[in-house]
């Protein structure tokens, strides 16, 4: 009986060193997408499954809705989704959501694929990136590529691989109710309780071998990006980076012909790299960029040497162009706005006849001010000026000294009055007034 019960505080010790054990495994981890599949969102989604593995949570739930996005990014998250030491349940919601082109592949990546109603699947045939059609070697090429990797992950979780095939090859896309049916997904569920009570209880295999959810009533622990993935998300829309670039341009340029003017220096700069940074996660056309370089300096040359529109013609045009060209892809979700376009190449060039036209005509002025200020005033003499004098001009005497037009006398006699028609050594040089 001792023995019994001096074991009873170490069992305690030991219970409530367990508890947090014990909740960490009723935990369960979810992720919103909510945008095209990016370099960000596989950052983002490594990330989760990484941070879900590490707190022992009983599963990953990405909560899904994306037009569709870059095939590389995809292609890794498939990848990580397929190796995962831990469940992954891609949950397309809520309601009017959709997990089309790249959403279908990610969708049959996990190893429980669950919908909302009023929600839809499919239409993931590839396209060129260039907007344009692929011939019929490249294009069945890419199609059999994204067939095989489908129908291998299809295989692999035992869901419809021949529907998936034809998601792909002919674009077809099906409601949550269709899916259900057809197997392409296990679960339709309201909300993400009633998916975790679904799912309670079912089997997946781990690379390290079967696991069985235990998810009803477990606590849902949402992963929130950081400040900086929250930017990095925002400046990959391809909108948002064209403007970035722009404003890029147009602050190095004010700055290089403003030095120590500072301010448009850096956030030209910082605009720009980040400009450039969204360009690595976005399928972009160098030769947009270059049209777009041809643009500013042909805007440049218009200021400095007038063409009498000629070259601003050509700049409109080539900056049109090359925002048109820049982004490599026919998807609409990867498109600039045209509204944005038209507005970024107005702006840009009323800016170059207007503002910087406006600076160069004022630096090719006449001065007003110092010694060169002085030529074309009328002075009064206050003394003879035969030809050398004093006169007084704007209130202030000054030493003069006459330059008379041929023919006239050389000579002016006080209180006559006579203008200045240069500056020479702090004597001004002056003509009678007519």
């Amino acid at each position: 009986m001792r023995n019994f019960l001096c074991f009873l505080p170490i069992s305690a010790i030991l219970i409530v060193a367990r508890l947090p054990v014990l909740a960490q495994e009723r935990t369960v981890h979810v992720l919103t997408i909510e945008s095209a599949i990016t370099p960000i969102t596989v950052k983002l989604i490594q990330g989760a499954v990484e941070k879900s593995v590490e707190e022992g949570a009983q599963a990953l739930v990405i909560q899904l809705n994306t037009p569709g996005g870059l095939v590389a990014s995809t292609w890794k998250i498939n990848s990580t989704l397929l190796n995962a030491d831990l469940p992954v349940i891609v949950y397309v919601a809520p309601s009017g959501a959709r997990a089309a082109s790249a959403g279908m592949f990610i969708t049959y990546a996990a190893h429980v694929a669950a919908m909302a109603s009023g929600t839809s699947i499919g239409a993931a045939h590839p396209v060129e990136g260039g907007g344009g059609k692929m011939d019929s070697t490249m294009s069945e090429k890419v199609t059999n590529d994204a067939v095989a990797n489908v129908r291998s992950a299809a295989v692999k979780r035992g869901r419809n691989a021949d529907w998936a095939e034809q998601a792909v090859r002919k674009s077809v896309s099906i409601p949550e109710y269709e899916a259900l049916k057809l197997k392409v997904i296990d679960v339709v569920a309201e909300n993400l309780s009633q998916l975790l009570e679904k799912i309670d209880g079912r089997k997946v295999q781990l690379p390290l071998g079967e696991r069985v959810l235990k998810t009803k009533g477990a606590e849902i622990v949402h992963i929130k990006s950081n400040v900086f993935d929250r930017i990095l998300e925002v400046i990959v829309d391809p909108t948002i980076a064209y403007i970035l670039m722009t404003i890029g341009l147009l602050g190095l340029y004010f700055e290089f012909s403003n030095p120590g003017a500072i301010l448009p220096g850096v956030i030209g700069g910082i605009s720009l790299i980040l400009a450039f940074f969204a360009f690595q996660a976005l399928p972009i056309n160098y030769a947009g960029v270059l049209l777009i370089l041809l643009a500013m300096i042909l805007f440049i040359l218009e200021v400095k040497f007038p063409s009498h529109g000629i070259l601003t013609i050509g700049g409109v045009v080539a900056m049109f162009l090359g925002s048109i060209m820049l982004i490599n892809s026919s998807a609409p979700y990867l498109r600039i706005s045209l509204s944005v376009i038209i507005s970024t190449v107005a702006a840009t060039a009323a800016f170059f006849l207007f503002a910087v036209g406006a600076g160069l005509r004022a630096q090719r002025r006449q001065a007003t001010t110092g010694m060169e200020g002085m030529v074309g005033l009328v002075a009064v003499a206050t003394e003879p000026l035969a030809p050398e004098g004093l006169v007084k001009v704007a209130g202030e005497i000054w030493k003069a000294r006459l330059a008379p037009a041929p023919g006239e006398a050389e000579k002016v006699n006080p209180n006559e009055k006579v203008k200045v028609v240069g500056v020479e050594n702090l004597t001004l040089v002056v003509s009678k007034e007519k």
